[in-house]
């Protein structure tokens, strides 16, 4: 017959669980911190980094300070340089042209992290969903993935956008999440075949939880460095995909505007009056470039056996090298 457990028995056993707790935290925090390190240690992602958040701030409180609002015309003023009055200039109906610039930033910008979230996440469900539960249901995904990849997702929007003109521009972002999940999903999919078969599914099988607790416990957490990755890529995807179809006059609609809209609108007087298309063009490269680079500094640091990361530790451990060698004969000599 088992004896009940004392007191000091309980005590342990507390103590016990609290050390695991206490470990587990201190490798994630850990983690964390050689994750961070890694990564503010690429400058070119530190600096994509601060752009976006830098331009994030200027977009969303530009009309704090800006003396125009992006639907504000100024009659008097058509077609005029930068100056004083208009920092960028105004367009051909007397739009200030900064703060249209900072409207469009923000609303590319909004589009774009949205699209990236939600194809992220529907990829991450889809994937381990399949991959998980197998069968018809992995059938059934992975035909609809294949039927998504064949399809051209530029052609479907377009023919799409003209039906839900005057809506919410909410509506353009599920379009452009809707036709930038499948890879991913595969990704996610094959990875979930490897994993369902080790041990800590196993027993969470075994113990009798269900499959959308095992999914969301154990599954997808252990993808999430491929899930951050993949929506910080899609970020700029998403951007460059709103901004051609406004371009082409199938997203964002006026009254309202983004970099796509203004891009359209400034082309035709690229060489008499730049400033119309080039204001917007270089935010929209600026951004894209400081996503992509700061979505590489998050691959190399979440990742350490990419090839960029391998490259690099090698150089940081032959300059630490260098800097450790003995000194040169003549500098011993002069010591002596």
């Amino acid at each position: 017959m088992a004896t009940p457990l004392n007191e000091a028995d309980l005590a342990d056993s507390a103590v016990t669980a609290a050390d695991a707790r206490s470990e587990k935290s201190d490798k994630s925090s850990g983690r964390g911190k050689l994750v961070a390190r890694r990564f503010f240690r690429n400058r070119l992602a530190v600096a994509g980094l601060i752009v976006i958040v830098l331009f994030y701030l200027l977009a969303f409180t530009y009309s704090w300070y800006s003396p125009w609002a992006y639907d504000e015309l100024d009659p008097a003023a058509t077609l005029m340089p930068p100056d004083g009055t208009h920092w960028f200039g105004t367009n051909q109906i007397g739009g200030d042209m900064f703060a249209q610039a900072m409207r469009g930033l923000q609303k590319s910008l909004t589009i774009g992290l949205l699209a990236a979230l939600f194809s992220t996440g529907v990829a991450s469900i889809v994937g381990a969903a399949a991959g998980y539960l197998g069968g018809w249901t992995d059938r059934i995904s992975m035909w609809i993935v294949d039927l998504l990849l064949i399809l051209p997702p530029f052609l479907i929007i377009s023919i799409l956008s003209p039906a839900f003109r005057g809506k919410t521009w909410l509506i353009l972002v599920g379009l452009i999440a809707l036709f930038q999940w499948m890879i991913t999903a595969r990704i996610v999919r094959g990875m979930t075949l490897t994993l369902r078969e080790r041990e800590f599914v196993k027993a969470a099988r075994f113990m009798g939880q269900p499959a959308w607790r095992i999914i969301a416990k154990h599954i997808v957490p252990n993808m999430a460095s491929l899930l951050i990755i993949d929506a910080t890529i899609n970020v700029g995807v998403a951007i460059i995909t709103e901004t051609s179809l406004s371009f082409f006059g199938f997203g964002v609609q006026a009254p309202d505007v983004s970099l796509g809209t203004l891009i359209s609108a400034g082309s035709d007087a690229v060489r008499t009056f730049p400033w119309l298309f080039y204001i917007p063009a270089g935010f929209l490269v600026v951004t894209v470039l400081a996503v992509n680079f700061a979505g590489d500094g998050l691959r190399d640091a979440l990742d350490p056996s990419s090839s960029r990361s391998r490259r690099k530790e090698r150089k940081r451990i032959k300059e630490n090298a260098g800097k450790t060698k003995s000194p040169a004969p003549e500098t011993v000599g002069a010591q002596a």
